[in-house]
């Protein structure tokens, strides 16, 4: 589909506002010549074109736009989306150094461009959720009309995260079938454990990340985080890791007083105390990995510790929008009834 809309140079006119009309959702074309892409045109373009008294069998080169937007291969491009942004560009093209056509990104589907590489933990056993996970991993178990994964694979493609590590032990062979038939736009990865190697151990078996920035998340979690507005956080905060949380509100019936020894030296009336949840989602720089030790088991606690008594900078982040972890059946049975009314906008 995507290749549909790269055309050569030597193409008439007619042949390209045909190829438009068959893409009436992009309305963009590639022009490729002395292989590699070396303009765009639009519906716009020819219209604009035939204003200024160009004739339909004037060459294509006429209508094209050489001086276009796309995206550079192994480049950090998440500055660039102010520029596309004000624009409103439907399509960028992803090239090579050598500006080949790699992919495309479309912004109707696409809210985002990340740098980050994301790992999946997809590897437990759903013990807490038995019987229905006895032959079914939980990240497969659905909810709505969609599996649990599901929902957090699109969420990361929607902000541009395509490269996505999913690590799986029990029942592995099920979610590997299932990511390797999911979309192909989407660059899967399947690390096996050999062993469960906890909530962040498998991060040591994984050697070929892409980019500086890692996301670490839970497979079981249904969540409509902002993840360009968590980067954004952590890039602003310079942070060396940074974790979702959930507030967590303590509302105290009483007078609480604060005291020394029996001595009553204050109280507060009824107050309202707001704490802040691990919500299972990590941001860290790659060289972060240095923590995690070769093959063994290694909890995201553990990592965060380590971070801490390293004098690194560790922040968080609270989650405003929807989160829920689904752990236990009344969890699972909740997601059921959310999963309508969630946002995914």
């Amino acid at each position: 589909m995507i290749y549909e809309i790269i055309i050569n140079k030597n193409t008439t006119l007619k042949e390209a506002l045909i190829k438009l009309d068959k893409n009436p959702k992009i309305q963009t074309l590639l022009i490729e010549g002395d292989d590699k892409i070396i303009a765009t045109i639009t519906d716009g373009d020819i219209r604009r074109g035939l204003i200024k008294g160009l004739q339909l069998d004037d060459s294509l080169d006429n209508f094209y736009y050489k001086d276009f937007s796309f995206l550079q291969e192994g480049e950090n491009n998440f500055n660039k989306l102010k520029v596309f942004r004000e624009k409103k560009l439907k399509v960028v093209p992803l090239l090579d150094v050598n500006k080949k056509f790699l992919r495309l990104y479309d912004f109707t589907e696409v809210k985002s461009i990340l740098p980050i590489d994301a790992v999946i933990m997809a590897g437990g056993k759903g013990v807490r959720l038995q019987p229905l996970t006895n032959t079914c991993p939980k990240p497969l178990l659905k909810v709505g009309n969609k599996e649990i994964i599901s929902y957090n694979l699109d969420r990361l493609y929607q902000y541009g995260i395509i490269n996505q590590f999913i690590t799986v032990n029990y029942l592995s062979d099920q979610i590997e079938t299932f990511c390797n038939n999911y979309n192909s736009e989407i660059n899967f990865s399947i690390i096996k454990e050999p062993i469960m190697l906890g909530t962040a151990g498998a991060l040591s078996l994984i050697n070929d990340f892409k980019n500086d920035t890692i996301l670490l998340m839970n497979s079981d979690l249904l969540t409509n985080i902002d993840y360009e507005d968590m980067y954004k956080t952590f890039i602003d905060k310079d942070a060396d890791m940074l974790v979702a949380s959930i507030p967590y509100e303590i509302n105290l019936p009483y007078a609480i007083f604060e005291t020394d020894d029996i001595e009553v030296k204050s109280f507060k009336e009824k107050p309202n105390y707001t704490y802040y949840a691990n919500a299972g989602i990590y941001l860290f720089k790659k060289d972060l990995l240095n923590y995690i030790p070769s093959n063994q088991v290694c909890n995201a606690t553990d990592f965060m510790q380590s971070v801490i008594n390293d004098n690194k900078k560790l922040v968080h982040y609270p989650i405003r929008s929807y989160w829920l972890d689904i752990g236990k059946h009344e969890d699972f049975e909740k997601a059921q009834k959310d999963i309508a009314h969630i946002n995914w906008d």
